[in-house]
């Protein structure tokens, strides 16, 4: 029988979530996709049901231009952005590729202007250059408040009023340095709604850890749209991650995205072997120790009841079960399982017995038993001589 960890929400929100893994996720340092490997990557973000894809910075090379039309010929089924700087040549190479959207970032916290030797008054008068010219050319045009968490919450609102009245059709508050909180998310996000109609975007970063919790809370004080990467990959900790972020708003009950999670899995570990990285074990969502279990408590709860200690089934992200491990912190129940998939039964009595030898040599080796060292306890014990 399959057991759903959360009934389907009969009237959910539909967030719109933006992957940013080509472009956010690739300047991460020492990550380099191959072109073939953007193609691939981009065509499983498709697949997985992503709504838009950032799919690049064309004004860094003609290699990425390539890259970006290549991608642009297959005609996936989602939005593709290409990223470019307040500048018209970066727009130009955009429009050159062929994609239906673009994002143009500012700078908007007073150090970002300070360090581009920019004011406000520059800031405003690209807004009115670049967003008619833009929407020449593309479909959809958004614009991004670098360093929005940093600036002042008065120019933020100036920033978007701004955007507004030039026809950008959305605008990105940028955490850049990744220093926001769910509570200064709530206020900050509930300050600019009340401020403009204009669609919102928030695009998280993970240095304090809080990423895909921020991500969450922006569509929860009412933005829009949010921008994630695969693993969370990219620049210094990284950004809010699409398979945390789909599983919570899955598991929430009150939205309903396009994503299909059980692909969750593959593209993770596809994503994460181009980067040159390593899915480590405990990767909320993702990570090979999110399914596995040694204590004796839980897994005699879950072999009752499979959510009994994990908040979704394995095959919700693409993994076939859970493990139960064997090791010091085992339970007798848990030792009768791996024996019955085995073909062996076995009786408490025997099981506590084992337990003790299983235990000791969990201990003295430092780390949960592999299986044929179990069962090589099993076979060498005092009662099976008997």
């Amino acid at each position: 029988m399959r057991i759903e960890s959360q009934s389907e929400p009969h009237s959910a929100i539909r967030p719109w979530i933006i992957d940013t893994t080509l472009r956010d996720g690739e300047q991460a340092p020492g990550v380099v996709f191959s072109s073939a490997e953007k193609i691939d990557i981009a065509s499983l973000l498709a697949d997985a049901g992503i709504d838009e894809l950032e799919i690049g910075y064309p004004a860094i090379s003609s290699d990425e231009r390539s890259t970006i039309r290549t991608i642009v010929t297959q005609k996936l089924p989602l939005r593709l952005t290409s990223w470019a700087r307040a500048k018209w040549q970066d727009i130009e190479e955009a429009c050159l590729c062929g994609t239906e959207a673009v994002h143009i970032s500012f700078p908007l916290s007073r150090l970002y202007l300070q360090l581009m030797e920019r004011d406000y008054a520059w800031v405003e008068k690209q807004l009115q250059e670049l967003i008619p010219r833009a929407k020449h050319y593309f479909d959809f045009v958004s614009v991004g408040a670098q360093d929005a968490t940093r600036a002042q919450p008065e120019l933020l609102k100036r920033f978007m009023l701004d955007a507004e009245a030039c026809g950008a059709d959305r605008v990105r508050i940028a955490d850049t340095v990744g220093v926001a909180t769910p509570s200064s998310i709530i206020g900050l996000v509930g300050h600019l709604k009340s401020t403009s109609h204009t669609a919102l975007e928030f695009h998280a970063h993970n240095d304090l850890g809080m990423a895909t919790a921020n991500a969450f809370t922006a569509l929860e004080a009412g933005c829009e749209a949010v921008s994630v990467s695969v693993t969370g990959l990219g620049e210094r900790a990284g950004n809010a991650a699409l398979e945390e972020l789909a599983i919570a708003l899955k598991l929430s009950g009150k939205y309903e995205t396009g994503i299909d999670t059980r692909k969750l899995s593959q593209l993770c570990t596809v994503v994460s072997k181009a980067a040159g990285r390593t899915i480590e074990n405990q990767k909320p969502v993702v990570g090979k120790s999110a399914f596995q279990h040694e204590s004796g408590i839980h897994c005699a709860a879950l072999l009752k009841h499979p959510l009994s200690y994990q908040p979704f089934l394995p095959d919700q992200v693409g993994h076939e079960r859970c493990e139960m491990v064997i090791g010091k912190h085992s339970g007798s129940a848990s030792l009768q399982h791996f024996f019955s998939e085995r073909g062996i039964a076995m009786t408490r009595g025997e099981a506590n017995y084992l337990l003790a030898l299983v235990r000791t040599a969990a201990s003295d080796k430092k780390r949960a038993l592999k299986p044929a060292e179990v069962e090589e306890i099993y076979h060498s014990s005092l009662f099976i001589k008997q």
